[in-house]
């Protein structure tokens, strides 16, 4: 059972003021190697934070959707996106309550967002119904074996295959595995892993 509340918007708010890069900018280098070998469409970044994702989709030909509880993550996204010369629409929402739309994006970018276990099979419901036919959708999270290093503290919320094949099973899966690789971190390099799923709506 999930024990950890989902934070508010009020609290990424802070959070994002409060560091000014709270992640990096560069995109996700998995997302980047999909996404690079399709034609660009147009694209729908759920959770986008401060846009890492989002502003290098839109660099690449796609016209992006990018949508965050936060405002300020927003505000800072399409601030980096104006100075690459790029342009997103940016949404603040919960993905829980704004309408994704019927097939209105050829990708789906669901990256490093853990909802809880009871709503882990809605999210990928609603992005399926986003989807044209043919169209993918992107995941990747933290692996459980990392609970205590990274992502949130309730293991429940952290992804194995297994609860990502689960989550996916109305895709056609292209992928779901899990993937190790370095990191820097304050304390320097570490050695991190992450469950990454590519489907496809069939």
């Amino acid at each position: 059972m999930s024990t950890d509340p989902p934070m508010t918007a009020a609290q990424w708010d802070a959070r994002y003021r409060a560091q000014p890069d709270l992640w990096t900018k560069e995109p996700n280098a998995l997302l980047a190697q999909f996404a690079g070998e399709l034609e660009p469409g147009r694209a729908l970044d759920v959770g986008a934070g401060d846009g890492r994702n989002a502003i290098w989709l839109a660099t690449q030909g796609w016209t992006v959707t990018a949508i965050d509880l936060s405002t300020v993550a927003l505000e800072r996204a399409a601030e980096r996106a104006a100075a690459r010369d790029a342009r997103l629409a940016c949404i603040v929402a919960d993905w829980r309550e704004h309408d994704f739309g019927e097939s209105a994006f050829e990708l789906v970018v669901v990256s490093f967002m853990h909802p809880q276990p009871d709503e882990r099979q809605a999210l990928f419901e609603r992005v399926a119904r986003a989807l044209v036919p043919g169209g993918h959708v992107f995941t990747v999270g933290v692996v459980l074996a990392d609970h205590g290093r990274r992502g949130p503290p309730d293991a429940e919320r952290l992804y194995t295959p297994e609860r990502l094949r689960h989550a996916l099973r109305g895709f056609e899966l292209l992928r779901c595995e899990e993937h190790t690789y370095e990191q820097e971190h304050s304390s320097g390099r570490r050695q991190v892993t992450d469950v990454v799923a590519v489907g496809r709506r069939r």
